[in-house]
């Protein structure tokens, strides 16, 4: 692999892997949390209607352009970030990495697509009702960091949607899209030097007046943090009428620069609630007494703080059995540290989930950008492994005292 930054601040990175398939991705460090002066869900609403007209190519000729070829292209928007990325034929490959590049910084935001776009967007966030699993943890996350921009809602609202302008857009995009807040990414089965030549002349392309290296500072560097997300406490219920109950109960954990709390706090999310039917909760609540059709604990990380929230769905006269069940498991990891077996088999476990998952092409691409817009490096499997192989039953214990402390937790639950 084959890192670096070029002379406008892209930081960039190439691996070669795979086979006939290459992936590429384009990485924006601006997502809903970088909102304020715009209306709500500008940067969602900015991802949707990039691919509406550039300068040189229309919004037929855009959504033509890959699927010609065979290849894919998409996009998507968290709190953090907008990433553009495509998958295409390894030939391929340069003609999608300039389609990115030109989408994010030729798009021409025609009003016409602009208004028809206003409705399929606000036809997703109408669509979440239908859909109370995600409803709720959104929710849950919105009220978590009320009165603060990560408790904005990605979609944004429709009536602020329906605010949104072409000549804001542009606004939106020229002071978000910016070399020095951007990552590239490709990964093929292609000569490194040869990838990396041809993200200079991208870089060269589309930003030609861009002047000297900027002096990028990244998000984590003790410097560029800043002060700590304060969270609210609650505990809510919220009568939906619907068949099934949502609930979510978690609170604040270890942000992206927590070190080696947040990989602690990784093993712990995949111990209690990750995807394997042996996590504590699967085995618990749906194999052993079948009170859930699903349940997961999830681990989510941003720049200056990080959620951890067991999330879960079943019957009305089975929600108090779950809640009590959840409390003692967490009881349990909390009083007593996991025996050297059992911590050998989590990491195991843990290591194998994350080999499978870099098998896919598409999935390391995107981490890698990721890695750079945080980190500035991408960071080997082999430190991946030695982070996971560090952390102690200790280390477990007082982590989930601290996350699932009763001062913490907060819990809202969709009837």
């Amino acid at each position: 692999m084959i890192t670096g930054k070029t002379g406008n601040g892209l930081q960039y990175a190439v691996r070669k892997g795979g086979f006939s398939v290459g992936y590429c991705a384009l990485s924006i460090r601006c997502g809903t949390r970088d909102e304020e002066g715009y209306h709500s869900g500008i940067a969602h609403f900015t991802e949707h209607t990039l691919f509406k007209g550039t300068a040189h190519k229309s919004a037929a000729v855009i959504n033509g352009y890959l699927d010609r070829l065979g290849g894919e292209l998409n996009a998507f928007t968290t709190k953090e970030e907008i990433v553009l990325h495509a998958t295409v034929l390894k030939e391929d490959l340069p003609k999608a990495a300039g389609l990115l590049f030109e989408l994010a910084t030729e798009a021409t935001f025609p009003e016409k697509e602009i208004e028809t776009e206003k409705g399929v967007v606000i036809d997703e966030i109408h669509s979440y009702k239908d859909s109370p699993a995600d409803e709720v943890y959104d929710r849950f996350e919105e009220d978590l960091y009320a009165g603060h921009p990560l408790g904005q809602p990605i979609l944004g609202t429709p009536a602020s949607v329906r605010r949104i302008t072409s000549d804001e857009l542009k606004g939106f995009v020229r002071k978000s899209f910016t070399p020095d807040r951007m990552a590239f990414t490709m990964m093929a089965d292609i000569d490194e030097a040869r990838m990396e030549k041809e993200v200079h002349k991208l870089a060269r392309r589309f930003f030609p007046s861009s002047g000297a290296e900027a002096d990028t500072v990244f998000k984590g560097d003790t410097d560029a943090q800043g002060p700590e997300v304060k969270t609210n406490r609650f505990d809510r219920t919220i009568d939906k009428r619907n068949h099934e109950v949502n609930a979510v109960i978690g609170g604040a954990a270890p942000s992206l620069y927590g070190g080696q709390d947040r990989i602690a706090a990784v093993l712990l999310a995949n111990i209690l609630g990750g995807p394997a039917s042996n996590s504590i909760l699967n085995d618990v609540l749906r194999e052993r007494n079948g009170w859930v059709y699903g349940v997961e604990c999830g681990y989510t990380q941003y720049s200056d703080t990080g959620v951890m929230a067991i999330s879960l769905g079943c019957d009305k006269d089975n929600l108090e059995k779950c809640f009590k069940a959840i409390s003692k498991a967490i009881r349990e990891l909390q009083d007593k540290p996991l025996s050297d077996r059992k911590l050998k088999a989590a990491k195991k476990q843990l290591l194998g989930q994350l080999a499978i998952s870099s098998e896919s092409g598409e999935a390391q691409c995107l981490s890698m950008g990721k890695s750079l817009l945080a980190f500035g490096r991408v960071a080997s499997s082999a430190e991946n492994k030695a982070a996971i192989e560090a952390v102690s039953s200790a280390d477990l214990q007082s982590l989930a005292r601290r996350i699932f402390a009763e001062e913490n937790l907060s819990r809202l639950v969709y009837l």
